[in-house]
């Protein structure tokens, strides 16, 4: 009987994982989408943050289902640091592409960590969820990383 609260528990924390890497997506693409200067970019960024934020709300509606409801929104140092570090380019003039390479360092890290939470068992449900959202993640990335190529 120890191994469906084993899996639970696996469960939980792998999604909590990812849930405070999409609190960095999030956060990091609204403040991106306010900085850059390409209107059809900052659109872009402020859309996929809002993507992010109902992203984090099917994985809390998932930890809720099963009955995990102190659900707290932090996200993590490191998605602390790099928008920190996004501020600071951008007041230091580091201009749009300085700002595209850090969000696409963002997707980055945001790929790494679907990616490990893909590589455990997780119920399909959940499994089917994730594998959705990391292929977004990585079409978000590949844009991400044209636009900074492109110059714009």
């Amino acid at each position: 009987m120890s191994q469906p609260s084993k899996d639970l528990k696996l469960e939980e924390s792998t999604l909590r994982s990812i849930i405070d890497v999409l609190i960095d997506s999030q956060q990091g693409f609204q403040k991106i989408g306010e900085e850059l200067k390409e209107e059809s970019l900052k659109r872009w960024f402020l859309e996929e943050s809002l993507r992010r934020a109902e992203f984090r709300g099917d994985l809390e509606t998932v930890l809720h289902q099963e009955g995990v409801h102190d659900i707290k929104e932090g996200g993590t140092v490191g998605g602390k640091v790099n928008r920190v570090w996004g501020e600071l380019k951008a007041q230091l003039g580091g201009g749009d592409h300085t700002i595209l390479a850090t969000a696409e360092e963002g997707e980055d890290a945001a790929k790494k960590v679907y990616a490990e939470a893909l590589a455990k068992y997780l119920p399909h449900p959940v499994r089917e969820l994730l594998t959705r959202q990391a292929a977004h993640i990585q079409e978000s990335h590949d844009f991400v990383k044209a636009a900074r190529d492109s110059g714009k």
